[in-house]
């Protein structure tokens, strides 16, 4: 790592993007950037030894507890040389208030995408690896039917559910000036819009990205999940509409959940699909600019 390296962060829900946006900024030399680290798992862990109800509690101080948590990202990417490293982690979006007094300047790119959606595409997995037992269930009741594995995934402190509430968590929070929301959907179809836009966030200079060829994956750790394909990145970003595979009550269900498309009262920006007038409308606030278009009503595979 760097010495004067940069530390930002991808977080927001699974199946949105988070992958296919770290495999695009890692095109650029400046940044280096992956799927989920390890970091933010080791970060709660120092946290908790060091926290009340441990019995080495009193022998650390804020400034030595402050030094450990920030050494676990020296260590971790010593062998980094890059002057911009964007960590993932969906938790992190939970851990705003120390993860901001550690870096001051860092953002905090929340990956969305309807929750519907969302579903969808880990139903699709789940399905798609029919002969496996994936981690993603605790029993064969959770896994039994499709309203079962949803209503499991949905849970507080599960996959999907404990995203969404960190993520709403963020929106509203004293750091949500920090973070900004990208719509996968919006992504998809119009991907060199979006990171202009993203890049004017982040403070950088603009950078000629290859959209057509993106490459990304991680079979290892997808085999040791059980659900080969899930960090597999398409060559080419463009959207890819389907019809979904949940039943219809199901999906109108999640479909009511995305926030933050409607965020009144929050500061953080946002690359979103936006409920106005009745129409959807897709828009940044000011003042990192903003993106203006009727939404073509394509559904693009998960990333």
């Amino acid at each position: 790592m760097g010495a004067t390296s940069r530390f930002h962060f991808i977080s927001g829900l699974p199946r949105s993007g988070s992958t296919l946006t770290a495999a695009i900024l890692r095109q650029n030399p400046r940044f280096h950037a992956g799927m989920s680290s390890p970091v933010a798992s080791l970060f709660e862990a120092v946290l908790a030894q060091v926290s009340a109800g441990s019995e080495i509690s009193t022998l650390v101080n804020q400034e030595q507890r402050a030094r450990l948590l920030r050494g676990l990202f020296d260590s971790y990417y010593a062998d980094i040389d890059r002057p911009v490293i964007f960590d993932t982690n969906r938790a992190w979006t939970a851990q705003l208030p120390a993860l901001m007094r550690l870096f001051p300047e860092a953002k905090v790119i929340c990956c969305v995408r309807d929750v519907a959606w969302v579903m969808d595409s880990l139903e699709r997995q789940f399905r798609d690896n029919a002969f496996e037992n994936t981690r993603l269930f605790n029993s064969p009741g959770e896994r039994a039917t499709v309203y079962t594995r949803v209503e499991a995934l949905a849970h507080a402190n599960r996959l999907v559910g404990f995203p969404w509430h960190a993520l709403r968590e963020a929106c509203y929070s004293d750091y949500a000036e920090r973070v900004i929301l990208i719509d996968y959907d919006l992504l998809t179809q119009r991907p060199a819009e979006v990171f202009g836009l993203l890049y004017q966030f982040l403070g950088e200079e603009p950078f000629g990205h290859d959209f057509a060829h993106v490459a990304y994956d991680q079979p290892q750790f997808d085999a040791q999940l059980g659900l080969d394909g899930l960090h597999r990145v398409h060559p080419e970003v463009k959207p890819r509409p389907r019809t979904t595979i949940l039943p219809p009550d199901l999906f109108q269900r999640y479909a009511a959940l995305a926030f933050w498309r409607n965020l009144e009262g929050s500061k953080a920006y946002r690359i979103v699909v936006q409920e106005t007038g009745g129409s959807q409308q897709q828009a940044m606030p000011a003042p990192a600019g903003s993106i203006v278009g009727p939404r073509d009503g394509a559904q693009p595979d998960g990333s």
